[in-house]
């Protein structure tokens, strides 16, 4: 834990020690705890604590507030190193998911919900960041579609042991919390103790960083922040509230998910690097559009449970496919800007995330279909931002406006 090491250096470590393992372990770490939190979060919530869609909505705006507060982890680094906290913060976040079943209050399940969410946020921060340092920009897309496909697969896993056993053993949330959080810490006390401390081959700034030339980065990341809280928040809930999904069922359509990810991610990895991050990212918000519109149908027209079984795999299909936004900024960076950067983004991602689950759970209760329909809008604005993306980002060309920008590069 206290060895450091450059990355070069670490090319000579066994395979297991290495920076790209790590990174494998971290992605196989999170989604166990945070996902058997969202598999049985729905059910958990109406059935132990009574929830309704505006309940839903504020726990979902208290769960992203230490998003908004991620640029924090700036002052952090200052005296803390990234991978450490990011350890530290994994750490924290199976512990809290372990003990959510202990708190079946509103005020108790926000509690818990908040200290696991500054762990899920401060580690996807820095995990982001170093997923950057770490990977080279030749083989950066493929090895991130290879890192969701092995988060889908630990995920996986969780999620089939839920389908069998759920009904036949009877288990119950405090056992399924326990284990699934439990693992998540075990994973992440490992990686604090086994790994030595990887140095990046360029020092990253310890302040934060907002530089004009990333604009179209901010304002990607400000939506894709807006719409994922539409589909993180309302697309479960609607199929507990009104198709009636019980927690293996539930959990049976987020393992379609997992093994349509574990197909999907690593060919996203691959075509990026082929068409571009342009041209995927238009491919994304153009079948999110068509994916939200469908969503409202289901309340306007009556359509019914395959067809949203459906549209919620697809829309989760879809959203791997934001790793372009990743590479994106990738290649428009100054290498020393990633870790303040990642912070920054993640406090921009996060900006709609702390008053639309409040507010579009109050127009739940009067129009579930006008939230999807908003939802097409914001999809919209994105499909209209990445256009601006060019074929070929660089510092210098950031966006498809520069070669009229007569302002340097900043």
């Amino acid at each position: 834990m206290l060895n450091k090491m450059t990355i070069d250096e670490a090319a000579h470590l066994p395979v297991w020690r290495r920076p790209v393992t790590l990174l494998f372990l971290m992605a196989l770490a999170m989604p166990i705890a945070f996902n058997v939190w969202s598999a049985l979060l729905n059910n958990f919530v109406i059935e132990m604590a009574g929830f309704d869609g505006a309940d839903i909505g504020l726990l979902h705006t208290v769960r992203e507030i230490p998003g908004f507060f991620a640029v924090g982890v700036i002052a952090i680094l200052m005296f803390m190193r990234e991978q450490v906290l990011g350890m530290v913060s994994l750490l924290l976040l199976g512990v809290a998911t372990a003990v959510t079943a202990w708190f079946p209050s509103m005020a108790g399940i926000l509690t818990i919900t908040m200290l696991s969410s500054i762990g899920f946020h401060y580690y996807e921060t820095v995990n982001q960041s170093l997923q950057l340092q770490w990977l080279d920009k030749a083989r950066a897309p493929k090895a991130l579609g290879w890192l969701l496909a092995a988060g889908s697969a630990a995920t996986l896993v969780a999620y089939g042991l839920i389908v069998l056993s759920w009904e036949r053993f009877d288990l119950s949330y405090n056992f399924v919390y326990m284990l699934g959080g439990g693992v998540t810490a075990v994973i992440a006390i490992f990686c604090l103790l086994a790994y030595p401390q990887f140095e990046s081959r360029t020092p990253q700034v310890r302040k934060m960083v907002l530089k004009k030339r990333y604009w179209l980065y901010y304002a990607m990341q400000f939506m894709a922040g807006a719409r994922r809280q539409i589909f993180v928040v309302f697309a479960g809930f609607m199929m507990v509230e009104r198709f009636g999904f019980d927690v293996h069922e539930i959990t049976a359509l987020y393992l379609i998910n997992l093994v349509a990810n574990m197909i999907f991610a690593p060919l996203v990895g691959v075509g990026v690097a082929r068409f571009g991050e342009r041209r995927t990212l238009i491919f994304e918000y153009f079948g999110l559009v068509m994916v939200f519109l469908a969503y409202g149908g289901i309340y306007f027209f009556g359509w019914g449970i395959v067809l949203a079984s459906v549209l919620y795999v697809l829309d989760h299909m879809l959203f791997s496919l934001a790793l372009a936004l990743k590479t994106y900024f990738q290649k428009i960076c100054d290498p020393e800007d990633i870790a303040p950067t990642a912070a920054v983004a993640f406090t921009i991602n996060h900006i709609a995330a702390v008053f639309l689950p409040v507010l579009l759970g109050l127009l739940w209760l009067v129009s579930p279909g006008a939230v999807f329909a908003l939802a097409a809008c914001m999809a919209a604005v994105s499909l209209g931002l990445a256009t601006l993306v060019p074929r070929h980002p660089e510092k210098g060309n950031e966006t498809r406006l520069s070669r009229y920008s007569a302002t340097p590069a900043q």
